[in-house]
């Protein structure tokens, strides 16, 4: 069973699952998505009260609109197997499994979701945040075009991927960009969506901004993000412009031209424009619709 395409995931929102004033906000916020996290921002001695408080939340009034995810901690670590069966309790959209090192860890989390029977709409993704994950990108991603492998999203780790490799990031993220867009590339490859790391400095919402626009150069379809100061620009960044709106449906109106509708490829603009651009064009609008359907 493959999530339609339109999906949006601009911003995702990291929340602890700790925090209870957090949770109790996150259902009031214009992010896409949510991540409520039982992994890093939860502290060991919080572990079993973070599991029951997300429970509690998540199955009352205030459990928000948006796309629910739940991070565990690895299955390897002594926290994993409760946080799995207490996220499955929660019934999110989907799971979020840190530390992934390749396909193996996908399949393994799929069989332990078939054994708890459930559903074919519950999915996995999982966290880009290792040096084996990067490296079996490739194999890893292609889980992503078998329905019953449920792995739907990759997430780059870039805070763990730093810490791991202990590349510099003095200069920014420029040595960062390789492994990223292998990210992307495999993404594309296993029809996933991708997601960019977080952006540490939280109240620097320029520079934010900016590594926004990087990453939606880059092709991904959006950011996890730490704070909620961070969702509008992240929506900004990753949602069409009004000029490459306009070129979606100047392109989409000559090829429906009646003398056209069988070409091609048409001349727009003095360029010249194949059936692929109108590919490109028809998601780019109906992405467009979808944000105008939330009211944005």
């Amino acid at each position: 069973m493959h999530e339609p395409l339109s999906r949006l995931r601009r911003s995702v929102l990291y929340v602890p699952a700790s925090n209870e004033r957090a949770l109790r906000k996150s259902a009031s916020l214009a992010c896409d998505a949510v991540i409520y996290d039982l992994e890093d921002a939860v502290g060991p001695e919080e572990k079993e009260p973070a599991r029951e408080r997300l429970r509690s939340f998540l199955s009352g009034s205030d459990r928000p609109d948006c796309e629910v995810i739940v991070r565990i901690n690895s299955f390897s670590s002594e926290w994993g197997t409760e946080d799995f069966l207490a996220a499955r309790a929660c019934r999110p959209d989907a799971i979020l499994l840190p530390k992934v090192d390749g396909p193996r860890d996908i399949l393994d989390a799929d069989a332990a979701l078939d054994e708890t029977d459930a559903g074919a709409s519950l999915r996995l993704w999982a966290m880009i945040e290792t040096p084996r994950a990067v490296l079996n990108i490739g194999a890893l991603a292609e889980l992503g075009r078998d329905p019953a492998a449920r792995l739907s999203c990759v997430v780059a780790g870039t805070n763990d991927l730093v810490k791991e490799t202990r590349v510099s990031t003095d200069g920014g993220r420029n040595l960062l960009l390789p492994w990223l867009m292998q990210i992307v590339l495999a993404a594309r490859a296993g029809n996933l969506t991708a997601l960019d790391g977080v952006s540490n400095n939280f109240r620097d919402l320029e520079a934010f901004g900016r590594e926004c626009e990087e990453a939606r150069a880059m092709g991904f379809d959006g950011k996890t993000l730490i704070h909620p100061g961070q969702i509008a620009p992240a929506n900004k960044a990753f949602s069409p412009t009004a000029d490459e709106v306009a070129e979606a449906e100047m392109i989409v109106a000559e090829f429906a031209k009646p003398e056209n509708r069988h070409r091609g490829v048409v001349s727009v603009d003095g360029r010249m424009i194949e059936r692929l651009h109108l590919e490109q064009a028809e998601a780019l609008l109906k992405k467009h619709e979808h944000i105008r359907e939330r009211g944005e």
